[in-house]
C-alpha cells in the first residue's frame, strides 16, 4: 500500500510539472523560473524507500566514495554506522552497515536509502543526517531529501528502528520532520524534551534553485526543533543567524546551570551562542576560544559530567586544516580543556560523530580522503586515554576500518 500511495505521489506531482517545460533553458522570466524550480523542488517531497536488501547493487565493490554520516549503538551492542555515497555532491545517497563484535568487524552494506531516478528532471540528493538511539531504545535514521544538493527548502526525515539488534530489523516509513536538514544527534534535556538541531540554509537555493522559498527566509539558520512527547511531533523552537554562514551543523550541550550551548560551522570557523530559555531566545553569535576550520567537529557530555570534544589541531586554539583530529574533556562546562588524545593525525580526515557505550568506552567515527581512499574509520578509547593523550586502556584502538569503497580498484 505504501509503495503504491508513492507511486501515486510521484505521478501526480509530474503531472503538475510537465518535464519537457521545466529544461534549463525556459522559462526566461526569473519569477516564472522560479515557480517552475519550485514545482520541481516538490518531487523531495515524495517520501523515499528504505532498501533493506541492497546486495549486489550497493556491495563495496560498486561505491567509490566516503563521507561519514554518523554511528550509534544500540541496546544489545550492535553498532551501526552510516555514511554516504556517490559525492558530497547531488549524487550522494546513504549507506549503513553493522559491527556486532564492537567494531573489530563490519558487515555489508545493510540499508541504503538512494532516492535518484532517471525519471526525475533534476537529481534528488540525501546528503546530511545521523544515528541516534533514543532513551527507549529505538534506533532513528534522520536524513535530508533535496533535489540538487538544496533546492532552498529540503527536508528532514526520520525513519525509526524498534528492533536494531535483530537478524532481520524493521524500519518505519520514512516522515518528514520539518524543512532543513540536520547533521548532529538531538539532546535529551533534564526536562525530558528532546531537542534536535536542523539547519535550514541561510543561502536560498543552489544553481538552478537559486531564490526558491523566499517565504521561508525568517526560519533560515541554525534552528532548534523540541520534542516532548518523545519524537511523535517536533516544533520549532527558537533559531540563531550566524554571519557567513556554512552549513551551521550546528550541536547543543546542555550545561549544568541549565542553560544550552550552541556551537556551529561558520564560514569564520566555529562560533557560540547561548539560550538561557530553552531555546526560545539565543545570544548574539561570538567566537569561542576554539580554533577549528570550516569543518564537523563533535561535542557531548559524557557520563561523568565532562564535555567531550573532537575538533582539528594539536592545540584548542589552533588547527592545521582538516588534520589532526584530537579529543579533548572539559570539567568547567567548555572554559578550558584538558588531554588531548590524537586520534588521526594524517590529512583529509574529518566529520567526526560518536557515542559513549553504557561502560564508558567513547566511539567516533570519521571519514578520510572521501574521493579516493574512501574510508570510514572508527576511533575506540576512554576519557583515561584523554586525559593521559594515550591510549591506555586494552581495549582502546585507532584507525579501525569500517568500511572502504573498492569500486574500480
Amino acid at each position: 500500500m505504501m509503495l503504491r500511495t508513492k507511486s501515486l505521489l510521484f505521478l501526480a506531482l509530474l503531472a503538475i510539472v510537465p518535464l519537457a517545460r521545466l529544461s534549463a533553458a525556459e522559462p526566461t522570466d526569473t519569477a516564472a523560473q522560479i515557480a517552475a524550480m519550485e514545482k520541481i523542488a516538490d518531487l523531495a517531497l515524495v517520501p523515499p524507500t528504505l532498501n533493506t536488501s541492497p546486495l549486489p547493487e550497493y556491495g563495496y565493490d560498486k561505491l567509490d566514495y566516503g563521507m561519514t554520516i554518523g554511528i550509534e549503538r544500540t541496546p544489545g551492542g550492535r553498532l551501526w554506522a552510516c555514511w554516504v555515497a556517490g559525492g558530497d555532491s547531488p549524487k550522494a545517497f546513504f549507506v549503513l552497515a553493522t559491527s556486532d563484535d564492537d567494531g573489530e568487524t563490519w558487515s555489508p552494506p545493510r540499508l541504503v536509502v538512494d532516492s535518484h531516478s532517471p525519471d526525475l528532471p533534476e537529481p534528488r540528493s540525501i546528503l546530511v543526517g545521523n544515528l541516534w538511539t533514543d532513551p527507549t531504545g529505538k534506533l532513528w535514521l534522520f536524513f535530508d531529501q533535496s533535489m540538487d544538493m538544496f533546492d532552498g527548502r529540503a527536508g528532514v526525515w526520520a525513519a525509526v528502528c524498534e528492533n536494531p539488534d535483530a537478524d532481520a530489523p524493521t524500519w518505519s516509513a520514512p516522515r518528514r520532520l520539518w524543512h532543513g536538514v540536520m547533521l548532529n544527534k538531538p539532546t535529551v534535556l533534564s526536562t525530558g524534551e528532546w531537542l534536535l538541531p536542523i539547519s535550514l540554509d541561510q543561502r536560498p537555493g543552489f544553481r538552478k534553485f537559486k531564490g526558491c522559498f523566499a517565504e521561508l527566509d525568517p526560519l533560515r539558520g541554525a534552528n532548534v526543533l523540541v520534542s516532548t512527547d518523545q519524537g511523535a511531533n517536533w516544533t520549532r523552537r527558537g533559531c540563531v543567524q550566524f554571519p557567513k554562514p556554512d552549513w551551521h551543523e550546528h550541536m547543543l550541550v546542555e550545561r549544568k546551570n541549565g542553560s544550552l550551548w550552541m556551537l556551529a560551522r561558520t564560514g569564520n570557523g566555529m562560533m557560540q551562542s547561548t539560550s538561557t530559555d530553552a531555546g526560545k531566545t539565543w545570544t548574539e553569535p561570538t567566537f569561542p576560544a576554539i580554533s577549528q576550520p570550516v569543518a564537523r567537529f563533535h561535542v557531548r557530555r559524557v557520563a561523568s559530567g565532562r564535555i567531550l570534544l573532537v575538533k582539528h589541531g594539536e592545540k584548542i586554539d589552533a588547527h592545521e586544516g582538516r588534520s589532526q583530529l584530537t579529543a579533548w574533556l572539559s570539567s568547567d562546562e567548555g572554559e578550558t580543556w584538558q588531554g588531548g588524545l590524537m586520534l588521526d593525525e594524517r590529512k583529509g580526515v574529518s566529520y567526526p560523530d560518536g557515542f559513549q557505550a553504557p561502560d564508558g568506552m567513547l566511539y567516533i567515527s570519521y571519514d578520510r580522503n572521501r574521493s579516493t581512499d574512501g574510508e570510514i574509520l572508527l576511533a575506540r578509547f576512554t576519557e583515561a586515554d584523554i586525559l593521559a593523550g594515550e591510549l591506555k586502556n586494552p581495549r582502546s584502538r585507532l584507525r579501525m576500518l569500517i568500511s572502504r569503497p573498492l569500486a574500480g580498484r
